[in-house]
């Protein structure tokens, strides 16, 4: 069977791609327990919210380009489209796929995303938000994760170009939300190589997701959450 599902070359648009293969059929998936080496818990879990948020909601919490300060220019979003997608060398992330198209987001019901631009590089950062009930998320993004990081390498084929992927599992800020993944992710193709660092946080019904640039991911995560789960 084979997955639909557009790969935009861009640091975070990849990323999302990658953990896009997976969403086309969770909801087909029977939920199996999460991750324990993925479990930490906080204070902080207290001030969240426990009901799923609506997308114009999370769209409201998403940082903007006068948060993050100047030299920082909001990237349009790519327009919708479809390349077919194989995964070689890790049977995990292959058996997750499904029939399915998606626009490189996860199939959560109410979700947001915004991509930056920094400077006159070609940094990237990339925030995306999910509202769903909290096991849902849980066990949806900590199976996702443990797939990705489970195969050290693997080759993506999207669209009759080659992406060699390697990836490395990272230790989370364990200060942050209810429950964190992060990984370190390379991507080398056409002998160029983009390096991602991302980290996802969970806290109730919540999922933030940051992507982009090691440097600026580190630098923006604490405000992105903080605006991210903010009560109104």
């Amino acid at each position: 069977m084979r997955v639909r599902v557009r790969i935009a070359f861009t640091t975070a648009g990849i990323t999302a791609a990658l953990l896009a293969l997976s969403a086309c059929s969770s909801a087909h998936r029977t939920a199996g327990p999460p991750s324990p080496s993925a479990r930490a818990t906080s204070p902080a879990a207290t001030k969240r919210p426990g009901s799923p948020l609506s997308s114009t909601a999370l769209t409201n919490r998403l940082l903007s380009a006068d948060d993050l300060g100047s030299g920082y220019t909001r990237k349009p979003e790519q327009p919708a489209g479809h390349d077919d997608v194989t995964v070689v060398g890790c049977p995990a992330l292959s058996e997750l796929g499904g029939d399915a198209a998606t626009d490189g987001t996860l199939a959560f019901p109410h979700k947001a995303k915004i991509t930056f631009t920094y400077g006159a590089t070609s940094s990237e950062i990339s925030e995306e938000l999910y509202s769903d009930s909290p096991s849902k998320l849980s066990d949806d993004i900590g199976r996702i994760f443990d797939a990705m990081t489970g195969c050290p390498t693997y080759k993506v084929v999207a669209g009759g170009t080659a992406i060699d992927v390697a990836s490395h599992k990272l230790t989370a800020p364990h200060a942050l939300g209810v429950e964190q993944w992060s990984q370190l992710l390379t991507f080398t193709t056409q002998g160029r190589s983009t390096v991602v660092k991302q980290i996802t946080v969970r806290d109730g019904s919540l999922l933030l997701v940051v992507s982009g640039s090691p440097a600026l991911v580190d630098r923006h995560l604490d405000e992105a959450l903080d605006k991210a789960t903010a009560t109104n």
